[in-house]
């Protein structure tokens, strides 16, 4: 599917995976329209904004557009995929990673002992997914070319954090399964990637507070970039087709495509770490 200079959007790119993610895909030469609610410092407690991961972006080598969006309100994530068709004329890459990440999620505790607002995770990161590529899907379908990413992780298949997380990332592996099925005699494809632990600014300060709880993440972590080179090559694979339906770990994907982290390293895989693999959905299909 790969063209000259793809048109990307990357949700929930002030900071975290989403930041790194678009960073990445400019230094392979896309433009990126990065999207999010921090438009200066002291919006969110952790530092990172839209205009500064745009500049990154063009920086890296890309063009770098930020457009400030709740994506928690449907309006305002329609606005912006017509605000790409009508600047660029298409999309060929959408990423769905914006979620409503609390600091509270991996606060000890059980579930009905911590914040309602845990539950957020449905709105801004399942609904948003969802809506994003549902005003995204015609023009992509209308030109017969286009990727859908959905970062997801293997909390998926196992216990982390409690039901909201989880739930967000088993549904996230399960609208790539379904999107594709309707995507699949037009050529667009819907993926999710189970990203590793992420050095993240997040990360960092969880590492530092708990050194002997988190300390082990150290030798699993990948950079927020990471998953975006993997995503690049993605879409230039002749057989992404084959691929789409799919949730697929990003490490496994990098062995595959021979991208490597920074500094040469290469994350190990949720299959070695974790002994989990994603869910294989079933073919049958009903409608």
């Amino acid at each position: 599917m790969a063209n000259q200079n793809p048109v990307a959007i990357v949700t929930g790119a002030s900071r975290g995976a989403g930041r790194g993610i678009a960073i990445a895909l400019g230094a392979h030469g896309c433009t990126v329209y990065v999207t999010g609610r921090s438009e200066k410092s002291g919006d969110h407690p952790l530092p990172g904004t839209i205009y500064e991961t745009a500049e990154a972006v063009t920086a890296a080598g890309g063009k770098g557009i930020a457009v400030r969006c709740d994506s928690g309100d449907d309006a305002q994530v329609k606005a912006l995929i017509e605000q790409v068709e009508r600047e660029q004329g298409r999309i060929d890459i959408l990423v769905n990673n914006a979620a409503a990440i609390y600091d509270e999620l991996n606060a000890p505790g059980h579930f009905w002992e911590k914040p309602l607002k845990l539950v957020d995770l449905m709105d801004v990161g399942l609904r948003s997914g969802y809506v994003a590529t549902y005003y995204a899907a015609p023009k992509m379908v209308e030109r017969r070319s286009g990727l859908v990413i959905f970062t997801s992780a293997s909390g998926a298949v196992h216990y982390v954090f409690g039901p909201a997380y989880g739930a967000h990332k088993a549904g996230m592996d399960k609208f790539a399964a379904d999107m594709a099925v309707d995507f699949q005699d037009f050529n667009v494809a819907a993926i999710s990637i189970w990203m590793g632990a992420l050095l993240t600014d997040r990360l960092k300060n969880i590492i530092a507070a708990e050194p002997e709880k988190y300390g082990y993440l150290q030798e699993q972590i990948e950079t927020p970039e990471f998953t975006g080179h993997v995503i690049w090559a993605l879409w230039n694979d002749p057989q992404l087709m084959e691929l789409s339906g799919q949730t697929l770990i990003g490490a496994e994907l990098a062995v595959k495509y021979g991208v490597q982290d920074e500094g040469g390293r290469q994350p190990p895989s949720y299959r070695k770490t974790h002994k989990v693999e994603p869910r294989v959905q079933y073919p049958s299909v009903i409608r």
